[in-house]
């Protein structure tokens, strides 16, 4: 983006009325709260302007319930699923789904009790307003029937569930992935429309407290995983007794006995598919109307994205963006990572510029699916020659004696150079074994050094030694932490 286009300040009129501060934060999230502590810090006055539940998607409604319920599940399932171990009896647990639900309303009640209200008296120069929806205008930002005005404005209002366009939808009182997770009673069944990360999280969690789930999608589960990855956590859904639907077309929603009934169109036939209740996860768009953007000048994507540059700066002059709002990625860790640099940029405090090349994500599946750095297709439209690497998990002794080798490992390396671009798995504990990928991309690790590299034996972690290795011989043939 050229920052150089830009003409005029959008809060440096004079006339306006009103407080005063450094910097003014609209949005009271993980970016908002991010910026105003980072902006505090370096002593400056400023004005964090909420709207709504203060903590945002993550606590609220998003990371915080949905994980703790997610880990509900797995314990119900770990009882369930005991008796792979020989001489080991299952055992089936009774689910309170109400009783989960209000223990998880405790929980994020919690949370934003101590981790967001519970902060705000520790940054005396850090002023919360909460007058009502905000609008960035000339000289400031007008909420509650006055302007505030400050240099500086970060816009980090966060982002709210997509509801796609389907004939009837509107009709059949849809819930997204928060009405999903405060829902008082149990439902027998439910159809859960979307295949990226949300929905597979969230209808493996269902399906594992007694709902009977099909997951649709219109093209594969996680599309933007590698293949191989893909593959193995739609084989693991659906050795649960989850029905996978994928590649089809929604044609539309109505009212049915007893429930929903969604109507597809596969291969050119159309079926219906029903249950007592609908749950769309079909991502997220941004909270970006009604905040006067246009009329500033601020530009958006075809989603509503605010358009940000490497420093975190829209196109208009004094006016930086972070987290969902903006056109980067939707993780609460880079949010408030994003702010801080925005804030950084803003205040002349360090030059800093955005830099995902070795973020790590997770989806909290079982197998947990998790990357870092580029894909296969992704290295190639790079322009990079690429080798790869595919191990299953019955290659990683964890896995093996664990007796659970649901799951693979890929990595991708520069062919000429042999440096690692990036790598994903899908294992029980892969949440916690990216992290040792993301830190040798950062160091600029090739394939061989990782190969190399010792790992303690009988860890998931060491899978990525073994896939490194994988590259230039075949492990099977290796044996007990040889090589």
């Amino acid at each position: 983006m050229d920052q150089t286009v830009k003409k005029k300040d959008c809060c440096s009129s004079k006339e306006v009325s009103g407080d005063q501060y450094d910097l003014i934060v609209v949005g009271a999230g993980s970016a908002g709260f991010s910026a105003s502590i980072t902006a505090a810090e370096a002593g400056k006055r400023v004005a964090l302007v909420g709207h709504g539940t203060i903590g945002g998607t993550c606590v609220n409604v998003g990371c915080v319930p949905s994980k703790a319920m997610i880990r509900a599940a797995e314990a119900v399932h770990g009882g369930a699923s005991a008796a792979r171990f020989p001489g080991i009896s299952p055992c089936a647990h009774a689910v309170d789904w109400g009783g989960v639900v209000k223990g998880t309303a405790d929980l994020v009640e919690e949370m934003r009790q101590k981790k967001y209200i519970d902060l705000l008296p520790a940054y005396e120069n850090v002023t919360y307003i909460e007058e009502g929806p905000a609008r960035l205008v000339e000289g400031g930002v007008a909420v509650g029937g006055r302007v505030i005005s400050a240099p500086r404005v970060l816009i980090a209002a966060g982002s709210r569930p997509h509801i796609p366009v389907i004939d009837g939808i509107e009709a059949v009182e849809a819930l997204d992935s928060w009405g999903l997770l405060t829902l008082p009673d149990r439902p027998e069944s439910i159809l859960v429309l979307g295949g990226g990360y949300i929905g597979c999280e969230l209808a493996q969690m269902a399906s594992r407290l007694g709902v009977k789930v099909t997951l649709v999608t219109r093209s594969r589960l996680l599309p933007g995983a590698e293949p191989e990855v893909t593959e193995a956590l739609t084989e693991a859904l659906k050795a649960e007794g989850i029905t996978v639907e994928t590649g089809l077309a929604y044609v539309s929603v109505a009212k049915a006995a007893g429930g929903v009934s969604l109507t597809v169109e596969r291969g050119g036939k159309t079926e219906d598919l029903t249950a007592e209740r609908l749950v769309v996860t079909t991502g997220r768009i941004a909270n970006s109307e009604n905040l006067g953007l246009e009329e500033l000048g601020i530009e958006t994507d075809a989603r509503g994205s605010v358009m940000v540059g490497p420093d975190m700066a829209t196109t208009r002059a004094g006016v930086w963006a972070a987290g969902d709002v903006t056109d980067r990625d939707q993780f609460v860790y880079m949010a408030a990572y994003g702010a801080k640099v925005a804030i950084n940029n803003a205040l002349g405090l360090e030059q800093m510029r955005y830099d995902n090349a070795a973020m790590p994500w997770v989806v909290f599946t079982d197998p947990q699916v998790a990357g870092v750095g580029l894909s296969e297709v992704e290295a190639k439209a790079a322009g990079h020659k690429v080798k790869t690497s595919v191990i299953t998990l019955d290659n990683v002794p964890r896995a093996v004696a664990a007796r659970d080798t649901r799951g693979v490992i890929k990595l991708v390396a520069d062919a000429k150079t042999d440096r690692l671009l990036g790598g994903q798995i899908a294992a029980p504990e892969g949440s916690d074994t990216i992290q040792a990928l993301a830190m040798a991309l950062i160091f600029g690790m090739t394939a061989r050094a990782l190969g190399e590299t010792i790992f303690p034996y009988l860890t998931t972690v060491e899978g990525l030694k073994l896939a490194a290795q994988t590259f230039d011989k075949d492990v099977a043939k290796l044996s007990c932490c040889a090589g």
